[in-house]
């Protein structure tokens, strides 16, 4: 009798439904190669040991080893769940496969079958199985280990979820972590992952040899002897394997490992030239043992450009070895880790400028002007987001002034930064100009209007004198500025809102307020006061009601410090109060008392010197700074004289004793004074050259009436 090969396949590893028969043709996959005659009368009958055996699920009787799986005949059959098909004679030459009749539809039929399939505790082996066979199938493999990939259904669930976690992954570490636990220990036993020292960015030619460092390893915590593990049996198996192995790898061009990672694809440590790189990559003289019998592959990892690192998956030797498939599995992650890390790599540099580019747009440090003490404090959007159009400033103006000046561009992205940072300039070139604080506004809205249509900002512009004891502010569109006064009690100002920086077309109006001695003012911007989750007023009230209630904490007669009560702003914002960045910035007004203060008129003529010099010793006398007077009269005496020199107006004198003593002459002639090397035959130029050498520090500014040259001297 001719006889036909029949080869099963099986389809799924679902474990049968209850009802369900273990011999239905549906759980496998009809497959004839080739058909050879054979009578049409005699059925064909299958050897037991051809079934395969049906996995039943924990409490199910098991299969019977001889129940067939299936039965074919050459032309068309008929079948039924559990029972075999006999050939039919009346037609032949007919088809390779016949399709089984139509029969109602089975209620039992078997559901999809799960991600990860355990050993199955009831199902029995066939009697001739081998020990490869039983370890394929979960079986005589200690508790607690990992189930092996049975197929290639398996393999690609496996990838699938271990792409998707690797791409979760924003950062570098968080790339190379997902990495590492997507393949342990479901795919190996441990992994080493190194990566290129440095990792080049983008199109970034490399220079230098190629070094690789031990980013990451990973492996499976057990307490078991060493003997079988991946070290030596005479020292104990650390818990982490970098301190085994080699940190840096410095690759030899034209070398095993080069040939390796030029290669791209996964090899076993089991060929020669991956038998020859290991060594190359885990350091020589390392105690470090790799697993014998394809329980190892050394991956290359491969960016957009150029290779960038390697892994070394590893296998214990008590667990099945690698398959020629796990091959195209290990290149699968290798390929998705490698873009990841590229990517990983590209954002951080962005990250990196768009943090250079905030950190340079704010000031480091702000001055330290006479009379007012300065915090400040940057909040980004988020983590992610940490560029944005936020920005805060204080400038020293002529005649002990500051400039106070707090702005937001739209937006919390590089162009928003760009954009502040050129209003930023802006105000400070404006601002050296002693301009008045509506004119300053004025100027920065025709700039606004420059950069381009859609520039828009909000800005608010306050010039404080410690002398006065007074303020005076223009606001464009921002928030109104908070005063906490000594006693506690907080006030929002009424200060004319404007409009927005850049809408063009709008006068600015400004508002002269007393800034009383011990009063903070706060200058923010909206992101401080406004959110999804509550309007912007709401916002100014409840931050009216924080600066009122941490006043309290220290009492009627002394202020809150400076830095905490930053800090106790900040604290009011909740879970849902990050929706733009933030900008703050407070100022405690000591002010400069009357009796610090001495104030002259001079007439432009030859007298004015020497009556400048007996005014500045009766105040330094009456200050009981006796010691200064020869200084003081010297330069005094140069400063004034070249004011007398060319004005036409009076000439102002003024002193201020703070912690320094300060000294500014004011005369109506614009053009600065510069400092220069007189000639040994010149009779003048050595003024300034003696204002440079002896005082603390000196400097000259042009004013709208004129200009004001200043000097500073050290207290004795």
């Amino acid at each position: 009798m001719d006889s036909t090969r029949v080869t099963e396949h099986p389809t799924s590893h679902e474990r049968p439904q209850p009802g369900a028969s273990p011999a239905d043709p549906r759980g496998a996959l009809l497959r004839t190669p080739e058909a050879l005659p054979m009578p049409a009368t005699e059925p064909l009958q299958l050897p037991p040991s051809a079934a395969l055996p049906a996995q039943a699920r924990t409490g199910d009787a098991p299969s019977e080893p001889g129940t067939t799986a299936c039965a074919m005949s050459s032309q068309g059959a008929s079948s039924g769940p559990g029972t075999s098909a006999t050939s039919d004679t009346s037609a032949p030459g007919g088809p390779e496969h016949s399709q089984p009749a139509a029969t109602e539809p089975d209620p039992h039929r078997p559901r999809p079958a799960p991600e990860s399939i355990p050993a199955q505790p009831g199902a029995e082996q066939s009697s001739g199985a081998s020990d490869g066979q039983e370890r394929r199938l979960g079986q005589g493999l200690p508790p607690g280990s990992p189930m092996p990939m049975r197929r290639d259904g398996d393999r690609l669930r496996f990838v699938g979820a271990a792409t998707r976690r690797i791409a979760r992954g924003i950062d570098l570490d968080e790339i190379v972590m997902g990495l590492c636990r997507a393949t342990v220990p479901t795919f190996s036993d441990a992994i080493l992952v190194y990566l290129r020292e440095p990792l080049p960015v983008g199109d970034e030619r490399p220079v230098g040899p190629l070094v690789l460092r031990l980013r990451r390893t990973d492996r499976i915590p057990a307490e078991r002897d060493t003997e079988n593990g991946f070290m030596p049996a005479v020292q104990q198996e650390p818990a982490d394997l970098s301190a085994v192995t080699a940190e840096l790898c410095e690759v030899r061009p034209g070398g095993a490992l080069a040939e390796v990672l030029r290669g791209v694809r996964p090899v076993f440590a089991d060929a020669p030239a991956a038998r020859a790189a290991l060594p190359e990559l885990i350091g020589e003289d390392s105690p470090f043992t790799v697993p014998t019998g394809q329980r190892a592959i050394l991956a290359p990892l491969r960016g957009r450009r150029r290779v960038i690192g390697a892994a070394l998956f590893l296998r214990r030797p008590e667990r099945m070895a690698f398959e020629q498939d796990d091959l195209l599995v290990a290149a699968q992650l290798a390929t998705h880790s490698a873009l990841g890390i590229d990517k990983a790599v590209l954002y951080g540099r962005e990250a990196y400028i768009a943090d250079e580019l905030q950190r340079t747009m704010l000031p480091e440090t702000l001055p330290r002007p006479t009379g007012v003490r300065l915090a400040h404090r940057y909040l980004p959007a988020a983590e992610t987001a940490r560029v944005g159009g936020d920005w805060y400033d204080a400038i020293p103006l002529p005649g002990s002034r500051v400039a106070l000046v707090v702005g937001d561009v739209m937006g919390h992205s590089m162009t928003s930064a760009a954009i502040m940072g050129q209003l930023r300039t802006t105000a400070q070139t404006l601002a050296g100009l002693d301009l008045p604080p509506q004119e300053v506004l004025h100027h920065l809205d025709e700039q606004a209007q420059r950069l381009g249509t859609d520039r828009m900002a909000t800005c608010l512009y306050a010039v404080y004198d410690p002398v006065s004891h007074r303020i005076t502010i223009a606001n464009a569109g921002h928030p109104p500025p908070v005063l906490l006064h000594l006693g506690g009690r907080a006030e929002v100002l009424r200060v004319p809102p404007g409009a927005p920086i850049g809408v063009g077309g709008v006068d600015f109006e400004a508002v002269e307020l007393d800034a009383p001695a011990g009063a903070t003012l706060l200058l923010y911007t909206d992101g401080l006061v406004e959110s999804r989750l509550r309007d912007v007023w709401t916002g100014i009230e409840q931050l009216r009601e924080k600066l009122a209630a941490t006043a309290q904490l220290t009492g009627p007669d002394h202020p809150p410090p400076l830095e905490a009560l930053c800090d106790e702003v900040l604290d009011m914002l909740g879970p849902g109060d990050r929706d733009d960045d933030i900008a703050l910035l407070a100022a405690r007004f000591d002010g400069i008392a009357p009796s610090d203060v001495a104030y002259w008129f001079l007439e432009p003529e030859e007298m004015a010197p020497g009556r400048a010099r007996r005014l500045a010793r009766h105040a330094l006398s009456r200050w009981g700074l006796e010691d200064l007077t020869d200084s003081v009269e010297l330069l005094i005496s140069e400063v004034v004289t070249n004011a007398v020199r060319y004005a036409s107006r009076p000439v102002t004198l003024r002193l201020l004793r703070t912690d320094v003593l300060r000294c500014e002459v004011t005369d109506d002639v614009p053009q600065l004074p510069r400092l220069r090397q007189a000639r040994a035959t010149d009779e003048g130029g050595r003024g300034l050259y003696l204002v440079n050498k002896l005082a603390r520090r000196w400097g000259a500014t042009r004013l709208s009436t004129g200009k004001v040259v200043w000097f500073e001297l050290n207290r004795a």
